[in-house]
């Protein structure tokens, strides 16, 4: 009898000490678009904290070109969920095809209306961008979305400049110092780069601090966070939770720890060779991050608002923007981790 119970206590502790590899067999593949771009950090950081993996997952990072390649992933079945911006949520809303955000990373877009040094003569406002090129990431995303609202809100034809694809990192800082583009959509740690560089480098539009934020949209506004589609979501609640877990668990890391903790952590690759740059940029990046991982509804009305005033297409959508998002899944981070959503 002692020995039965022997052995099937350690059969137990076997199973026990498997669990863990077991759960890690959910793999989840995640399209980012821009690992680079410090807006996308606390993704690619909590891969390297070990937080997926902590919440029983194998996420598999794609980093791509801009947002719009990340989504075309996931439309077309290459990847499940999109690390990238919000505001794709709402645009397809209006083309009837549903996306849904579960956690937010971002508290503001970050996005910065760059002019290139060697066209500062030449171009003081968002009105003088008129037949000018302008690079964005890519065609479609947010970057993109970013240009043609500015335009729109300065009383330009939203298509009155030419957009060309740059990517994010190092390809759009080569294409403005060359001078290959008259401006740029940008985020950190580009911008900050460029600066170090230039120090009278021109800013017409800047989204990186609350303040400026507010000054641009008239209300905050959300970035990145991670959504899929609303058939993936429903069908995958426990990678999802699973993943707004991990997600949480890095935005609490990063807001306990300092800004060289965080450098530290990151891929070589990506922090690049001036170190003393790429942390200024962080320094200036990290309030932009969300604390608790929910979506403010105000701020998802502010999207919609802002893609309704630029395109006629989601005006007489009649979108309902409540159903782009939904914050169960970080409300529920407490009851699964036993960790606290701020």
């Amino acid at each position: 009898m002692t020995k039965s119970i022997g052995k099937l206590a350690g059969a137990l502790f076997a199973l026990m000490l498997a669990m863990p590899a077991v759960m890690a067999q959910s793999k989840v593949t995640v399209a980012v678009g821009g690992g680079a771009c410090l807006c996308y950090l606390p993704t690619v950081l909590a891969k390297q904290l070990g937080e997926f993996d902590k919440a029983g997952l194998n996420v598999d990072l794609v980093d791509l070109k801009g947002g719009s390649d990340a989504l075309k992933a996931v439309l077309g079945g290459s990847a499940d969920v999109v690390s990238g911006y919000f505001d794709h949520c709402v645009n397809l809303a209006a083309k009837k095809q549903e996306l849904v955000s579960f956690v937010v990373y971002d508290r503001y877009p970050g996005l910065v209306l760059v002019v290139s040094p060697k066209h500062t003569g030449e171009i003081n406002s968002v009105k003088d961008l008129a037949g000018k090129k302008v690079g964005v990431s890519a065609p479609g995303s947010s970057t993109d979305f970013f240009l043609k609202y500015l335009l729109k809100k300065n009383g330009l034809d939203p298509t009155s400049a030419a957009v060309i694809g740059v990517g994010l990192g190092a390809t759009a800082v080569a294409a403005m110092e060359q001078g290959q583009i008259d401006a740029a959509v940008m985020l950190d740690p580009s911008v900050t780069v460029l600066q170090g560089g230039h120090s009278d480098l021109k800013i017409l539009a800047d989204t990186r601090t609350q303040k400026d934020t507010l000054a641009t949209f008239g209300g905050e506004y959300p970035g990145g966070a991670l959504y899929s589609t609303a058939a993936w979501v429903s069908s995958h609640e426990k990678e999802v939770q699973a993943l707004t877990n991990a997600i949480v668990a890095t935005l609490s890391w990063i807001h306990s720890h300092s800004a060289e903790d965080v450098m530290a952590k990151m891929p070589d690759e990506m922090v690049g060779k001036d170190k003393a740059l790429y942390l200024a940029a962080l320094k200036n990046t990290i309030p932009m991050y969300s604390e608790s991982g929910k979506m403010d509804p105000k701020g998802a009305d502010a999207v919609l608002a802002v893609f309704s005033e630029g395109s006629p297409e989601v005006a007489k959508a009649n979108v309902d923007v409540s159903k782009t998002f939904t914050n169960k899944y970080v409300d529920q981070v407490k009851k699964t981790t036993g960790m606290s959503a701020n």
